[in-house]
């Protein structure tokens, strides 16, 4: 353990930049070094949050960036060392962790339980056989030895839901594409990182493969049912509890999803696992002040991607990286883009069948982040034999591999005919929650391509309790009556119940494209508006 002591030579006369810090190790830090810190962690900060709107602008998911900024940063760059391999492990998990946990919290369970059994299959029967062909590969193909071709497998078998959704925000896909997708982001850590484990330790050599393939269903199976037990019990306490500052309901929250992986981890669980089906059941609970969770969880879910990506490129050294390290990563990347993908996604459709242009949809959209390259962390804080070269490898590999598919998705998605079709763009809706009242103020646009142009308020024939409560029209309020003409350009303030926003929505979405006919959809208005297909 480490022991920190502060010494002063005048307790009463202190000043900032003459108090140190004296490790057991024999290391003195002042005050004036953290200073230095803190000054450049804000400035990395702020061009860290910049940069999302360049990665934005261009279709590139923001982790490359932020990699590159550890990379100039680092020794080649500015020459900052990091090269603790022990410290990026402890650290890229515990971002992990608050990645899931956001992940968990800002996902409805309605969107994702359609697509649940895809997506488990996806983090089992296809991490299984992307990790078989992956290693086959490495040992057959590139000449890699039996452990770091196992270990290649395993790293580069989980997606990266922060990767695949900063691109497919941009994409309207149907629910069981955008859940199936999200499903498996979460719930592939749990395997993969027990496999690397115990490849990394030597524990696989020893117990053999049906003993590991026994703890894996035994971790993940415990995570699952741990994180259901923290998550209803954090709902069950935080919905009879009357906090006394609404700002600690998300600190709460938070600490519950912690909570659930730090005991996961403590019994041998998958705390991977506990905290993302934790996150879930807290996400999907009618507890206070959910709006602020959610939105606490997210920055503190980018604050983590940012640390995170930095410094896995800080970790990283360039002078590493040569001509041979390139040709692996290019070769093993294509062959877990063009052969392990689609075998995986098209195995796991056995469990759930889809269309094949959806699965070949899929099978493209498995980008790479973070995760990978800090699952190599194991490897390396081990003392694995090959272990930099993985990680050279696997770094090259998502790089180059993430600015292939990224900015392609868009148009892999219409050359598949898999862009939602029922999500029309003209219509553009922001929702904002009204928790006191358990309702949401939606805000809509109409733009020059609705049909909804020209359609009375009273034509709308919106679920009963939803109610349009003010047009926006050329800068002026307008508060309409059921024959107030909608035009282009007008912005809609429409207020729904909660239980049926979803309902509220579709139904706009079918008289933007459908105009007046859309009147037809419904025989009953009193039932709402009809299912739309995805």
């Amino acid at each position: 353990m480490l022991a920190v002591r502060w010494s002063c030579p005048d307790r009463l006369r202190i000043r900032p930049t003459s108090c140190q810090t004296e490790r057991g190790d024999g290391l003195t830090f002042d005050a004036h070094q953290l200073d230095t810190i803190l000054l450049a962690g804000s400035a990395i900060t702020l061009l860290a949050i910049l940069a999302v709107r360049l990665s934005a602008g261009v279709g590139l998911p923001s982790l490359l960036l932020y990699l590159l900024m550890g990379v100039a940063l680092g020794e080649s760059g500015l020459g900052l060392h990091f090269e603790d391999a022990q410290v990026a492990h402890a650290l890229g998990f515990g971002a992990l962790v608050l990645i899931l946990a956001e992940g968990g919290l800002t996902t409805h369970w309605g969107d994702l339980k359609p697509s649940m059994r895809m997506g488990v299959s996806l983090a089992t029967i296809g991490v299984a056989v992307s990790v078989l062909v992956m290693t086959l590969g490495g040992h057959y193909l590139f000449g890699l030895s039996w452990q770091i071709s196992i270990l290649l497998g395993a790293v580069t078998s989980a997606t990266d839901a922060a990767a695949v959704f900063s691109v497919l925000r941009v994409v309207p896909l149907p629910k069981r594409l955008t859940g199936a997708l999200e499903a498996e982001s979460g719930l592939n850590d749990a395997p993969t990182v027990v496999l690397v484990v115990l490849i990394s330790s030597g524990a696989a050599m020893e117990h053999g493969l049906l003993a590991m393939a026994g703890l894996i269903v035994y971790e993940l199976a415990v995570g699952v049912v741990l994180g259901l037990a923290v998550g209803f019990l954090g709902a069950w306490t935080l919905g009879r509890s009357a906090l006394p500052a609404s700002g600690l309901y998300p600190l709460a929250v938070l600490a519950f999803c912690v909570l659930a992986y730090g005991t996961g981890a403590a019994i041998h669980a998958s705390g991977f696992a506990a905290v993302y089906v934790a996150a879930l059941v807290l996400g999907n609970s009618d507890l206070p002040h959910r709006a602020t969770t959610r939105s606490f969880s997210e920055g503190i879910a980018w604050l983590a991607q940012i640390g995170l990506f930095v410094m896995l490129g800080l970790l990283l050294s360039p002078a590493r990286i040569d001509l041979s390290i390139v040709a692996l990563a290019l070769g093993a990347g294509l062959l877990l883009t063009f052969v392990a993908r689609p075998l995986s996604v098209f195995a796991s459709a056995v469990v759930s069948p889809l269309p094949r242009r959806e699965l070949a949809f899929l099978s493209w959209a498995g980008l790479r982040g973070a995760v990978p390259i800090v699952f190599t962390t194991i490897p390396l804080a081990d003392g694995v034999d090959g272990a930099e070269q993985l990680f050279d490898i696997v770094f090259v590999l998502v790089v180059v591999f993430t600015m292939l598919t990224g900015p392609t998705l868009p148009r892999m998605a219409r050359f598949l005919g898999v862009a939602r079709r029922s999500e029309p763009r003209e219509l553009g809706i922001e929702a904002a929650p009204l928790e006191r009242i358990a309702a949401d103020l939606l805000q809509v646009h109409i733009s020059s391509k609705s049909l909804m142009h020209g359609v009375e308020v009273g034509e709308l024939r919106l679920p009963q309790g939803a109610s349009i409560s003010l047009i926006i029209r050329n800068g002026e309020s307008i508060v309409p009556e059921r024959r107030t003409v909608l035009r282009h350009g007008d912005d809609l303030l429409v207020v729904t119940p909660r239980k049926l926003r979803t309902a509220t929505e579709e139904r706009l979405r079918v008289v933007s494209r459908s105009g007046r006919l859309a009147q037809w959809l419904s025989s009953d208005p009193r039932k709402g508006p009809a299912p739309v297909e995805e």
